[in-house]
């Protein structure tokens, strides 16, 4: 979906935020121009992957096809999905994003544990029908929900 927001796979699949060697602030989605803690003159910033998992903040649905940039064939009918803004562990930030499939609100409350997983945004057949594409982002899953 967007370079350098995530890398890795399986167990080791994480979120990468960077973080100021000055005044130890974490950003995401990533910052590579400068701090943005207002009360920092500014250091070095260095990619540093995220906690794993954290605990539901808040939640609701997307009911509608949201606008681009997002990605979704509009000629396919609209599938809602759960949306949760996570805190996650060491860092203390609220990150949001996506349910796995299938995890909708009602599975849901606040202050339950998640991980986050990868997790595919769409796929399109090529014109040449012989490759596809596959955008991809990161889900978070209810811990102990199995893939």
């Amino acid at each position: 979906m967007v370079a350098d927001w995530f890398a890795g796979e399986g167990d080791n699949f994480r979120l990468l935020g960077t973080r100021c060697s000055a005044c130890a602030s974490v950003f995401f989605p990533r910052e590579d121009g400068f701090c943005r803690n207002p009360g920092c003159s500014g250091g070095d910033l260095d990619e540093v992957p995220l906690s794993p998992r954290g605990r539901v903040w808040s939640y609701t649905d997307s009911r509608y096809r949201p606008p681009a940039p997002y990605a979704s064939d509009p000629e396919l009918p609209w599938q809602p999905y759960a949306l949760i803004a996570v805190e996650l562990e060491a860092e203390r930030m609220v990150v949001l994003g996506q349910a796995v499939p299938g995890v909708t609100t009602a599975d849901l409350e606040v202050g339950m544990e998640v991980e986050v997983v990868p997790g595919v945004l769409e796929e399109a057949d090529e014109a040449d029908g012989d490759s596809a594409t596959t955008w991809t982002t990161w889900h978070w899953r209810p811990v102990g929900v199995g893939a």
